[in-house]
């Protein structure tokens, strides 16, 4: 696997983060949403697939990978959406969306309503660690995608997705460690959380958390063949986070440099026209 290329996308989406690219009147134009527990972030891709804009804002809208507010949701979808749409000077049109593994199809129904209402139309609903494997082209091994509120993986042989599954505990989880730990709000610990200079410091707090979400990968992939573990998601940013998961799994453990934005970018590469 070439992690200098994936690297390389992933900063060029970073770099489009208010700074859309010129495309063309003519040129097709691909969405990504990406409904996440922490952020909502929408990723526009070209007709060759390369980033063109990206927006986000952070939102508490989602829990579980299930929407709890719709009329937030839709708000700032549809906020992100006319955003972009005003910094490319195009139209956007079609969007792909992802949901955590197992999501149940009325679930699936409100995230493709809460983009539908932004004026999208949704060509694909994926799995989240599917959607990133996009990105990445494991053809054998699991993708960990450790979210907000949940963990989900999706194991791959050949390239082929066999098993996927899902279970609460994420971000929210070690921001809550966190917020007891220094007798501080939420807020402030999911604000600590993102500092990169404290992140040595607070790694030892929520070594127990991340120890959980290593005991939920033992559990999904027991008595099955996997030789590497691709840990994508915005929690996975927490610096040295990969050595506890391959310390308790015993298996070797990868992650691109910014794993918050592969599955974002893997939903808009999963977008087609239908």
């Amino acid at each position: 696997m070439d992690f200098t290329a994936i690297d390389r996308q992933i900063h060029e989406l970073e770099s489009r983060i208010g700074a859309p690219a010129h495309v063309a009147p003519d040129e097709p134009l691909f969405v990504g949403v990406d409904l996440g527990t922490a952020y909502i972030v929408v990723v526009v891709v070209d007709g060759q697939r390369r980033p063109v804009a990206c927006a986000l804002e952070f939102a508490q809208v989602v829990r579980d990978g299930l929407v709890v507010d719709y009329t937030g949701a839709t708000r700032i979808v549809r906020k992100l959406v006319h955003m972009l749409r005003d910094e490319l000077g195009r139209e956007l049109e079609y969007a792909a969306i992802a949901v955590p593994p197992g999501t149940g199809e009325r679930e699936c129904a409100t995230h493709r309503h809460v983009v539908e209402a932004a004026g999208l139309t949704v060509t694909s609903i994926l799995d989240e660690p599917t959607a990133a494997n996009a990105v990445l082209g494991v053809r054998n091994g699991v993708i960990v995608d450790v979210g907000g509120g949940t963990t989900g993986l999706a194991i791959l042989e050949n390239g082929r997705v066999v098993y996927v599954a899902d279970e609460p505990t994420g971000g929210t989880h070690l921001s809550l460690v966190l917020a007891g730990g220094y007798g501080i709000s939420f807020e402030e610990a999911e604000a600590l959380k993102k500092e990169p200079a404290r992140q040595s410091e607070i790694l030892p707090l929520v070594i127990p958390t991340i120890e959980k979400i290593a005991a939920i990968i033992n559990r999904h992939i027991q008595g099955r063949d996997v030789s590497a573990i691709y840990l994508v998601g915005g929690t996975c940013c927490l610096k040295d986070m990969e050595q506890i998961i391959a310390r308790e799994t015993g298996k070797a453990v990868f992650k691109p440099s910014n794993p918050f934005l592969v599955t974002p970018l893997g939903i808009a590469l999963n977008c087609g026209r239908e």
